[in-house]
């Protein structure tokens, strides 16, 4: 039985690709870890002080003791209405990129919009959103107006992601449905969106963890540094998770060290939840897949 003898250049191909896994993998740990230096630095400065009481009760003694409730209910209302208005317009829109739209000069500049859309400062889209929402559609300072301001900040994260998600789904299944005599729209709501249902999630947790972190396009449009009662209705104002650090942070005398980091440790919190859940759920989705 021969062993066939290894050569210099296998050796020399087994070191370099032994010396690219250590670096990709070294890559990997380096982004890896200023996650966990955060999530530890959270959790030892302000874990001991993020309780249930802490989570249902409101702001005490000008916002240096007490609880958080007012902005832990604001932030997810703002973040579930800005997905209410963002998501249905942002997939009919890639639908119609995807599927509708020929290569003109018209969906060139859409396709350029979109991209610039994403590059604004979300600064910019605060002043955007005063001028179109709170006064131009009269919303006045209220979620409505905070929400339509962070839906249309987030809007390219959801159309891209959709888009390529719809043109990843091979096309031989739309051909199989028009020789069946399916109609586009048909083909789109039974095969295609099925298909791409995964890829459009990815979009929506993208956009969950942009609006529950955004602090500057709320703070002029709809959040408030304190208020004793949760808002009503869309036409109210709220605080907000963000804006509240922000204001514990730099414009409150006298909060205790622990109280900003139990607020930053919750915040980031339901940004994983729900980031956590969206994930499982497009894993189902993905098993359900029939390519």
């Amino acid at each position: 039985m021969h062993h066939f003898a290894t050569t210099g250049i296998n050796q020399r191909n087994s070191r370099t690709q032994e010396l690219f896994r250590l670096l990709f993998m070294m890559m990997t740990v380096l982004l890896v870890l200023p996650v966990l230096i955060i999530m530890v630095t959270l959790i030892y400065k302000g874990g001991a002080i993020v309780t249930l009481d802490f989570l249902l009760s409101n702001p005490l003694d000008g916002m240096t003791a007490g609880g958080i409730f007012p902005a832990l209910f604001g932030t997810i209302g703002l973040v579930t209405v800005a997905l209410l208005v963002s998501v249905p317009i942002g997939v009919a829109a890639a639908i119609y990129l995807s599927e509708y739209a020929s290569d003109t000069w018209l969906t060139r500049l859409i396709n350029l919009a979109i991209i610039n859309l994403a590059g604004v400062p979300s600064i910019v889209h605060a002043l955007f959103g005063v001028g179109a929402f709170v006064i131009f559609f009269r919303f006045g300072t209220s979620i409505l107006a905070a929400s339509c301001t962070l839906a249309v900040m987030t809007l390219p994260v959801v159309i891209v992601a959709t888009r390529e998600s719809l043109q990843s789904v091979p096309m031989a299944f739309r051909e199989a449905c028009w020789n069946m005599g399916a109609t586009r729209w048909q083909t789109i709501r039974r095969i295609v969106l099925p298909n791409a249902i995964s890829g459009i999630l990815t979009g929506v947790i993208l956009e969950v963890s942009r609006t529950a972190g955004e602090t500057a396009p709320i703070m002029f449009t709809g959040a408030v540094f304190f208020t004793p009662f949760l808002p009503q209705s869309v036409f109210d104002q709220t605080m907000a998770l963000s804006l509240h650090l922000f204001v514990l942070s730099t414009q409150v005398p006298g909060v205790s060290e622990a109280l900003p980091y139990g607020v930053a440790l919750v915040l980031i919190s339901i940004v994983l939840l729900m980031n956590s859940a969206s994930i499982g759920f497009r894993m189902y989705l993905r098993g359900q897949k029939k390519w």
